[in-house]
């Protein structure tokens, strides 16, 4: 009989790596997990110098559900000598490029991490009561299979390309995923126009205001939102994150859950009040003695359309609150318009088993199941769930306590620490 797997996990991004190091420490688990990617890496693009996570260090990969784990931020800082530099460092924020050095320290070490393994199908396995997963090493093409009782995506999102801008993508129409390779390339553009206004937007124009002394680029900002807005961040505001709220969010139907998720976009896409400082402040500074500085802010604009005009582009666009359209000629845009979950290819075999909503997504249960017919195995998902678990599915602050409620589900053991809860009462007595 072949060797079957409690658990496999598919996907080594934070929070497929949060549930690969909360397995390593659950006695008797026998769980693997593998991902396509031949080495880790997390939002390369966006590694710019003096950009920190928006969340504090303690959202590592378990210290919220097990502080003593060795995978634990603190202890890489232990391990790679640094605990003095960061106790004198003061910094609740760490910065992104080490958050990433961090993960790359998890995923390198971890047993149970298989990278360089591409899924190609999913299928459930009756005989051995399993789902049976062929994978492919993404090298050789060498076909293997692998065996697991329960199975957690984790595949992580993609940058969404507006569909103004799905014909245009190349060397002058670049996601900020891609940012920093494209950056030499937006230093020698004329113009450069930066569309969506979250946090990658913010920094992204940040940047390149910083280097426009030395490039000459002018520099547009255009937004859908209404204001270029402060990320909430007040302490009974981040109640939103929590278990408590993730499950008061679950309870609501699902019309008043596809509502509230967009009329609460300061949560999610605001932006840091230190980057809106940061920005304003050189702003104020470069028009000092009635200088100009070559830089538009334009928040309440839709682009509707683009379209390639010689070496640049025209866009059509339209300002929301006045309906007036108006044209932006740029040579460069960088799209800041987030990531969205998808559903991988190789569940395929399996959809006419998964339950799914009007918009083709999961329908998932509390413990992040996914509602599945009877007789298969349980099927989990990381950071696909927020049309049912809210804000806080993509937040790091809560991948800990989504991969323990996830291995306390597969294991039937309660792996989760006692949890005081909000201050806030999210619902009616």
């Amino acid at each position: 009989m072949s060797h079957v797997h409690d658990l496999l996990g598919v996907g080594l991004g934070p929070f497929g790596l949060s549930l690969a190091a909360l397995a390593d420490g659950v006695e008797g688990l026998d769980a693997v997990f593998v991902d396509q990617r031949e080495a880790f890496s997390w939002h390369p693009g966006l590694l710019l110098e003096g950009a920190t996570l928006q969340v504090p260090f303690l959202a590592d990969l378990v210290t919220m559900v097990d502080p003593t784990s060795r995978w634990s931020f603190l202890n890489y800082l232990r391990e790679r000598g640094r605990l003095f530099r960061f106790y004198f460092a003061e910094r609740f924020l760490v910065p992104r490029r080490e958050y990433d050095a961090y993960l790359r320290w998890v995923a390198e070490s971890l047993p149970s991490a298989r990278f360089g393994t591409r899924v190609e199908s999913l299928t459930w396995d009756v005989g051995q009561s399993a789902y049976r997963v062929r994978c492919a090493d993404a090298t050789t093409g060498a076909v293997t299979e692998l065996l697991a009782k329960a199975v957690v995506l984790g595949v992580g999102t993609e940058p969404v390309v507006p569909e103004a801008f799905r014909d245009l993508k190349g060397k002058n129409v670049v996601h900020v995923a891609d940012y920093l390779d494209s950056r030499p390339l937006l230093h020698e553009a004329g113009t450069v126009t930066v569309v969506g206004s979250g946090q990658s937007g913010a920094e992204v124009f940040l940047d390149l205001l910083q280097s426009q002394p030395e490039t000459g680029t002018k520099l547009q900002w255009l937004s859908r939102t209404q204001a270029f807005a402060p990320m909430e961040y007040s302490k009974l505001g981040l109640e939103h994150f929590t278990p408590d709220y993730t499950a008061y969010f679950h309870s609501l139907p699902e019309q008043t859950r596809e509502q509230l998720v967009p009329s609460q976009w300061q949560l999610y896409k605001g932006i840091s009040a230190d980057t809106i400082a940061a920005i304003y402040d050189l702003l104020y500074e470069r028009t000092v003695d009635g200088r100009r500085v070559a830089a538009e802010l334009r928040p309440g604009v839709g682009v509707t359309a683009a379209r390639a005009a010689g070496d640049g582009l025209v866009l059509e666009c339209e300002h929301g609150q006045q309906g007036s359209g108006f044209r932006v000629e740029t040579d460069a845009v960088v799209l800041a318009t987030g990531y969205a979950a998808r559903r991988p290819v190789f569940l395929e075999p399996l959809l006419d088993q998964l339950e799914l909503d009007e918009r083709g997504r999961y329908r998932v249960e509390l413990d992040h199941r996914v509602v599945t017919a009877d007789g298969l195995g349980p099927l989990f998902v990381q950071n696909a769930e927020a049309h049912t678990h809210g804000v806080g599915a993509p937040d790091l602050g809560l991948g800990a306590w989504r991969a323990g409620t996830i291995l306390s589900a597969i294991t039937g053991r309660d792996l989760l620490p006692a949890n005081e809860g909000a201050f806030t009462t999210f619902g009616a007595p």
